[in-house]
């Protein structure tokens, strides 16, 4: 299959007495107008992907949990997917804890329309079946969760990219989900072709 092309919508800005057209973008389920959130998000690839599709990243907050030294010795592409993401316009912030971030200086006063973290992991503390590890990424998942709907404008989104079938689908995550009083409407295939430069590492 071809990768898909960013589908382009129309949206009127007012500024005074002129009526401005400016073009909103979308990439899969992502548009140019959507303040965004991405946690997690390792080199800062699909960060990146997005900003591209949209051509700016002015409504894009980037984040890693790592430092920004750490990045750049673990991820060969983490300097420059950076660099890109700031002339883009992106905010890109370094130790970022989804379990703690609606207490981030830099967070806590912004509301997003959209908050994407792919394919959570706790890190590798033993074999995925064990149910020590189980847990482990459980935990990761309630918090970020309890913190992200925090940040959360009204009607917006929090999408989580994960793994099915054994063991996976013992993360329960619309467990988890609903004891944030969030509610899980749509699940989708997630392809990581459709979102051209994403590494996912």
């Amino acid at each position: 299959m071809a990768a898909p092309v960013a589908e382009v919508a129309q949206a009127s800005a007012v500024e005074g007495k002129k009526d401005k057209k400016k073009e909103v973008k979308w990439l899969k389920h992502y548009s140019s107008a959507q303040r965004i959130l991405v946690v997690g998000d390792g080199d800062l690839s699909f960060s990146l992907a997005l900003a591209t599709a949209f051509g700016s990243a002015e409504n894009l907050v980037a984040t890693s949990l790592d430092s920004y030294d750490y990045l750049q010795i673990v991820y060969s592409e983490a300097k420059s997917n950076i660099t890109e993401l700031k002339t883009l316009g992106a905010t890109v912030l370094h130790h970022v804890d989804v379990t703690e971030m609606k207490s981030h200086a830099d967070l806590k006063v912004n509301r997003f329309d959209r908050i994407v973290f792919n394919f959570p992991h706790a890190g590798f503390t033993g074999p995925e079946t064990k149910l020590r590890t189980i847990n482990s990424h459980k935990e990761l998942v309630r918090a970020f969760f309890s913190n992200a709907s925090g940040l959360l404008r009204p009607d917006g989104e929090i999408h989580v990219a994960h793994k099915t079938g054994h063991p996976y689908d013992r993360w329960e995550l619309e467990q988890l989900a609903s004891e944030s009083s969030l509610v899980m409407f749509e699940k989708q295939p997630f392809w990581q072709f459709e979102y051209p430069g994403y590494n996912q590492n």
